[in-house]
């Protein structure tokens, strides 16, 4: 986090030890003392690119867009490289909290990726193409790791049905770091990277269920998920999908699969009576009928929903305390 100049002189013993205690302030949440210090840095070496490049860090630290787009701006006009600036790549972050969708562009052009000329009527950046990733919810709090679609290089749109803990929805974008803490890899070899949550950017209107399914076989379980999904909304067995991992392993790279099968995943740190692929196994059962499940869908459709699953085959399927829980 700490970036010493490289250009006309080094910078003051005065600069490096203000600097140095900011970040240690920093650390340890004291964003107002740490402000205080590195405004006094800024004043010292004002030239220096990264005297701005620290509080314009500092200010993202505090939500404090504002503060965070007009320190960026500083530090990118003394910059000396053309492309590929971690300056360039905060003043992005600031300009789409902010919906400045003008220096959004600007910042990720001139941090060296491409922008199409493709946007909405509000100007916001679209087509970019940036793919799959997993975001890391209420990273300070109990951290939830889902799956969501790259907007662009700093909003992710949450495509995993979050657990009620994290205060999120399906459906949601939320603002993120540039820096990934984690990856998770799939069987085929791809790995994606984990960002850390910022700030919910937009809400979701839909609310999040919890429902006690009996499904008695994996497909029918995959029916109601399917069922969602053509509605325009969404399920997810929680029973499979969810994990228990302490920090280590959630910031390390790990296989994305949920445990299903003869294999028990080494990582997961559930237990036996709770949700994760080892807290929904019985002796010799791999697959258990009942099945907590997240459910992303309005009041007025969930039931019928449920309904309509459990219609296409009655015998196999059942839902029983549906709950409104986000």
């Amino acid at each position: 986090m700490r970036i010493f100049g490289k250009g006309r002189h080094r910078p003051s013993a005065s600069w490096r030890q203000a600097t140095d205690r900011a970040f240690t302030l920093i650390g340890d949440g004291r964003y107002e003392d740490a402000g205080a210090l590195l405004t006094r840095a800024a004043d010292l070496e004002p030239w220096l690119a990264e005297s701005w490049f620290n509080l314009a860090l500092l200010h993202k630290f505090r939500h404090d867009w504002e503060q965070a787009r007009t320190a960026g701006l500083r530090a990118v006009a003394l910059l000396e490289k053309e492309t590929g600036a971690p300056d360039w790549w905060n003043v992005g972050i600031a300009a789409t909290a902010l919906q400045d969708w003008p220096l959004a562009r600007r910042a990720w052009q001139a941090y060296g990726l491409k922008v199409p000329g493709g946007a909405t009527a509000a100007g916001e950046p679209v087509g970019m193409e940036l793919g799959s990733a997993a975001v890391r919810l209420s990273p300070e709090g109990e951290a939830e790791v889902v799956w969501g679609r790259r907007l662009d290089p700093a909003r992710i749109e949450v495509l995993s049905i979050p657990l009620p803990s994290s205060g999120r929805r399906w459906g949601e974008v939320v603002l993120h770091d540039g820096v990934p803490h984690g990856e998770r890899t799939t069987g085929d070899g791809h790995s994606f990277p984990v960002f850390d949550e910022i700030e919910l950017w937009a809400p979701s209107p839909v609310p999040t269920w919890v429902v006690l399914l009996e499904a008695a076989t994996e497909a029918d379980r995959d029916a109601l998920e399917q069922l969602a999904a053509d509605a325009g909304f969404a399920a997810e067995d929680w029973s499979s999908s969810v994990r228990l991992l302490c920090r280590t392993c959630s910031e390390s790279r790990m296989p994305s699969d949920e445990g299903d099968g003869v294999h028990l995943d080494p990582h997961d740190h559930s237990e036996p009576g709770h949700p994760g692929p080892l807290g929904h196994r019985t002796d010799g059962q791999l697959w258990v009928p009942e099945r907590e499940c997240g459910v992303a869908a309005p009041a007025s459709l969930v039931r019928g929903l449920l309904d309509g699953w459990v219609a296409d085959s009655p015998d196999s399927r059942d839902w029983r305390d549906l709950e409104e829980v986000c």
